[in-house]
């Protein structure tokens, strides 16, 4: 099992609005390619004007083809279009993370 988890800052008081935006177009299709996330979040204390999002696959091929299944996708060509004309989004940084062996 792989974990990718992804951060997205944004511009100053964006975040509502960005995740609205993925409410209503984007989570859907989302979850329909790459399932339910672990994780979805936004911060409290910290990195602020950020949210969080971890999706686990069951190894990088896996990850691949669900991911190029998304990007093929309509749907989501359109919401990628309409977040970038919002342009709440600053910066994405993404990392794969394997669980610990010492993790049950």
């Amino acid at each position: 099992m792989i974990y990718d988890h992804r951060t997205y800052i944004c511009k100053y008081g964006m975040v509502p609005a960005h995740i609205a935006l993925y409410q209503r177009s984007g989570f859907a299709v989302q979850r329909r390619h790459l399932g339910e996330p672990v994780l979805y979040a936004t911060t409290e204390v910290g990195d602020l004007n950020s949210f969080v999002h971890i999706w686990a696959y069951a190894d990088l091929a896996d990850r691949a083809k669900k991911r190029a299944a998304l990007a093929a996708d309509p749907e989501w060509k359109a919401f990628v279009k309409a977040s970038q004309e919002l342009g709440a989004i600053v910066e994405q940084h993404t990392k794969i993370l394997l669980k610990a062996s010492l993790v049950a």
